[in-house]
C-alpha cells in the first residue's frame, strides 16, 4: 500500500495532538467530573498555570508511546516483530524504579508487574497475561496509552496497525485492554485515508470479538449519541454502566475507553471541543486526551489543530523521553515525527528521509520551532519573535524566522533550544527526568543564517552555548560573530571548546545591531565524536553528575574519585552520550572493590544493547578480560586470562572504528593485555561505566575521536 502523499505532516499532527492532549489533561489527572467542573469548569484550554505546575513535563503516556515503538528499528523494521522482542525493548530502555513507568508495585501497576516478569525471564506475551497476572491487573489502561506509534507506522493499513497493537499490548496487558488498543490503533491508521468517524469505528471494531465489553461499549456510545444531544447525558450513562465502581484496579481501560469515544462522538470533529469533552469528563485525563488528540491530529491534520486557540505556541514542539538512551531524552515533535515516518517508510519499502542533509534542527514542518525559545534575560526581553516561514533555505523549503525589534547597544535578541536539562527541567514534578547532554566539546557545530533583504541595516550574528557553572547556573559562551548585510548569509562552523567537565544546557543564536528586522535560521546541527573529559569540574556543581543516565543501584561521589557505583544485583550502567556517536575511544581508570564484573562500554544504546570491555570472574573464580556484545543476551567476542584483584586500579581503553573493536586493560605494574574483535550489530551509541553485583570507583572518563 503506497504511503499517503501528506504522510509526514499527518504524523507530525498526530505527534503534536498526542503531546498537546497529555499536557492539557496532566494537571488534573485522576479527578472526577464533579471535581473538574467545580474547580475548573469546562476545560477548553491549558490550565497548568491555574494549578501552579509546568506545562511541558515528563509523562509515562508520552515516554512509553515514543519509546516502545523503537522495537521496530532496533530489530530491523520487520513486520514479523514478536511480542518477545518488544519485551526485550522494554528491558533495554527502562531503568527500574526510575524511567518511563508508574512504579506502583507488583500487582498494582500493570506495567511494573510486567517489567518484573520480564526481568525474571518470563517473556512476552506471558509477561502480561491474565493467566499470570489476573484480569484486574491485565486489563488496566496502559495498552491503550502507548499505542499511537504503532498506528502511525502503518498509515492506511488498519489490519497491520491492529496486529502490531496486539503484539505490543500483550507485553503488559491482556483481554479487554488489548481490544481497546487494537480499536484505537486501527482507527488512527485508517484516519490517514478516511475522514468519516463512523467508518473508522465500523472498521476498527471488526478486529475485536463481538462479545467483548469494548465492542458493546462502543455500540452503546454510538446509540446514546444518536439519542442524546448533550454529552453530559451520555457521560452519566457511562458512569452508571461502565464506571470505575464496576471495574477493579487503579485505572481500568473500560471507563477510560468510553470517555475517548465520548469525546470523539460529541466533539463535532473539532479538536478543541473534542478535547474539552474528553478531559472535562474526568478520570485518566492525560491518557484519554492524548489518544483523542493523536487521532484527530492524524485525521484532520495541522489545520485541525490550528483552527482553534494557539495550542502549539506554548508547547514549542517540546517533549521529554527519559529512558536509558539518554541522548534522546531532550527531544522535540519534529525529531520524533521523522523517527516514526522513517519506520513507516521502511515497512513500506521506502528509503529514509533526512531533511537538509540530516541536520538536527531543520524546521521543515509547517509551524515547527523545535524547542527554540526567545531569551527573556533583562537585556533581551521583548526583542524577539519566532516564526516558521517558507523559503530562505539552501537544501530545504522552510526556515525559522527570528524577527527582532528595538535592538540597540546593550539590547540583543537571542533564541536558543535545549541540548540538555535547563534549570527549570531539573526538578520535574511527577516522573523523573533522566537525560544525557546531546552536544559536547570537540564536536563541530554548524548553522546557516541569512538576513532579510529588506532589513534597514546590517546585523551581527553569532552562535552561543549555555554552559553550567560551579553554581549550576547556565552562562553564555560565544562563538565568532559574523556581520550580515541585508540579503546576505553566513554559514557558521564552530568546534565546541572544552567546558571543563560542565554540561552544555542549550545552543542558540544572538543578533546584535540597531532597529528592527529579520534573520532566518536555515538549519543548526553538529557532528563528529566528542573530545571531552567527563569528570568532576573544578569548582564543583551538581549538573555534571546529572549528565549521566543513572542505571545503577547507587551512584554517588567517591571519597577520592568522581564516581562510586554500586549494583546490588544484575548489571548496572552509568551512561552518557547519544546514538549519533560512531567511531571513538573511551578511557577510564576503575578500582573494583567487590564486583562480579566491571568495565567500560561503547555504542551504548540502553541497558541491554552495547559493547563492553570487562574484567570478570568465571564460575571457578578465575579472572579474565573480555570483549562482549550485549544484545538480547551477552555474546563473547574475545577473551584472555587476567589475574586481576580487588582494590587495585586498572586503566581501561576501548576504541571502536567501523566494525573493529580494540580493548586494552593496563595493570598497576604497567603491563597490559589487549583484545581485538569485529562485529557489525550496533552502529552507534554513547559510553558507559559498568558494574555487576558489587562496588567500584572510577576516575575521569575521557572520550576522543579515532
Amino acid at each position: 500500500m503506497p504511503l499517503p502523499a501528506d504522510y509526514i505532516e499527518r504524523v507530525y499532527a498526530g505527534v503534536l495532538g498526542k503531546i498537546i492532549g497529555v499536557y492539557l489533561g496532566r494537571p488534573f489527572e485522576g479527578w472526577t467530573y464533579d471535581r473538574i467542573f467545580a474547580e475548573l469548569g469546562e476545560v477548553w484550554y491549558y490550565v497548568h498555570e491555574k494549578r501552579g505546575v509546568p506545562l511541558v513535563v515528563t509523562d509515562d503516556d508520552i515516554s512509553g508511546t515514543f519509546t516502545f515503538v523503537r522495537a521496530l528499528p532496533d530489530y530491523g523494521n520487520t513486520r514479523e516483530l514478536s511480542p518477545a522482542q518488544i519485551g526485550q525493548t522494554w528491558l533495554n530502555y527502562i531503568i527500574e524504579n526510575r524511567a518511563i513507568l508508574w512504579w506502583g508495585g507488583m500487582g498494582r501497576s500493570t506495567e511494573h508487574t510486567a517489567f518484573l516478569r520480564l526481568k525474571r525471564g518470563i517473556p512476552a506475551p506471558r509477561s502480561g497475561s491474565a493467566a499470570l497476572n489476573g484480569r484486574v491487573v491485565a486489563e488496566q489502561i496502559g495498552a491503550q496509552i502507548f499505542i499511537d506509534g504503532w498506528a502511525m507506522v502503518a498509515p492506511g493499513d488498519p489490519e497491520l496497525a491492529a496486529d502490531l497493537a496486539r503484539r505490543a499490548a500483550s507485553v503488559s496487558h491482556d483481554g479487554e485492554a488489548i481490544y481497546g488498543a487494537q480499536v484505537l490503533a486501527a482507527m488512527e491508521s485508517l484516519a490517514f485515508v478516511e475522514r468519516d468517524l463512523g467508518t473508522l469505528l465500523d472498521t476498527a471494531t471488526t478486529f475485536i470479538p463481538r462479545d467483548s465489553v469494548i465492542f458493546r461499549l462502543i455500540t452503546d456510545l454510538r446509540e446514546w449519541r444518536a439519542r442524546f444531544a448533550d454529552w453530559r447525558v451520555a457521560h452519566k450513562r457511562i458512569v452508571a454502566h461502565y464506571g470505575y465502581d464496576r471495574y477493579g484496579g487503579g485505572c481500568h481501560i473500560i471507563p477510560n475507553h468510553a470517555l475517548i469515544h465520548l469525546g470523539l462522538l460529541y466533539g463535532e470533529d473539532d479538536f478543541q471541543r473534542s478535547l474539552m469533552v474528553t478531559v472535562t469528563a474526568g478520570w485518566d485525563t492525560d491518557c484519554n486526551a492524548g489518544n483523542v488528540g493523536c487521532l484527530l491530529g492524524i485525521k484532520n491534520g495541522l489545520a485541525g489543530i490550528d483552527a482553534g486557540p494557539d495550542w502549539r505556541g506554548p508547547v514549542a514542539d517540546r517533549l521529554y523521553l527519559p529512558t536509558a538512551d539518554g541522548g534522546r531524552a531532550v527531544t522535540d515533535a519534529v525529531r520524533e515525527t521523522y523517527a516514526i515516518v522513517n519506520v513507516g517508510r521502511a515497512l513500506a519499502g521506502e528509503a529514509p528521509l533526512a531533511p537538509k542533509q540530516g541536520a538536527r534542527f531543520h524546521f521543515e514542518l509547517p509551524g515547527s520551532v523545535q524547542g527554540f525559545f526567545a531569551d527573556e534575560s533583562a537585556d533581551s526581553r521583548d526583542t524577539l519573535r519566532l516564526e516558521n516561514v517558507p523559503g530562505h533555505s539552501v537544501h530545504g523549503r522552510r526556515s525559522l524566522a527570528l524577527r527582532y525589534r528595538h535592538l540597540a547597544p546593550g539590547r540583543a535578541a537571542r533564541a536558543a533550544t535545549a541540548t540538555f536539562l535547563l534549570p527549570e527541567m531539573s526538578h520535574m514534578p511527577g516522573y523523573t527526568i533522566l537525560a544525557s547532554p546531546t552536544l559536547f566539546a570537540g564536536q563541530l557545530l554548524s548553522a546557516r543564517i541569512c538576513a532579510d533583504e529588506t532589513n534597514p541595516a546590517p546585523v551581527q550574528c553569532r552562535l552561543y552555548l549555555l554552559v553550567y557553572d560551579a553554581n549550576d547556573a547556565p552562562v553564555r559562551v560565544y562563538g565568532t560573530a559574523a556581520t550580515l548585510a541585508p540579503g546576505g548569509d553566513h554559514t557558521f562552523a564552530w568546534r565546541i571548546p572544552d567546558t571543563g567537565g560542565q554540561p552544555i544546557a542549550a545552543v542558540g543564536v544572538e543578533v546584535c545591531g540597531r532597529g528592527c528586522g529579520t534573520v532566518y535560521l536555515d538549519y543548526l546541527t553538529w557532528e563528529g565524536a566528542p573530545e571531552t573529559s567527563l569528570c568532576r569540574p573544578i569548582g564543583g556543581g551538581t549538573m555534571w553528575r546529572r549528565a549521566w543516565v543513572d542505571g545503577v543501584s547507587i551512584h554517588e561521589q567517591g571519597a577520592h574519585e568522581p564516581y562510586r557505583l554500586i549494583q546490588n544485583e544484575g548489571t548496572g550502567l552509568l551512561i552518557q552520550g547519544s546514538r549519533e556517536w560512531r567511531d571513538y575511544r573511551v578511557s577510564a581508570t576503575l578500582t573494583p572493590h567487590l564486583a562480579a564484573a566491571c568495565g567500560v562500554g561503547v555504542r551504548v544504546q540502553g541497558m541491554r544493547r552495547y559493547y563492553a570491555l570487562l574484567l570478570t570472574f568465571t564460575a571457578h573464580g578465575i579472572g579474565i578480560v573480555q570483549l562482549v556484545r550485549v544484545l538480547d543476551g551477552a555474546t563473547l567476542l574475545a577473551e584472555a586470562p587476567f589475574a586481576w584483584k580487588y582494590d587495585q586500579r586498572y586503566v581501561f581503553d576501548l576504541s571502536i572504528v567501523g566494525n573493529d573493536l580494540r580493548g586494552i586493560v593496563q595493570m598497576p605494574d604497567g603491563n597490559s593485555v589487549s583484545l581485538d574483535a569485529r562485529d557489525d550489530m550496533l552502529e552507534g551509541g554513547g559510553v558507559a561505566l559498568i558494574v555487576a553485583e558489587g562496588a567500584i570507583e572510577a576516575g575521569e572518563v575521557t572520550v576522543r575521536p579515532v
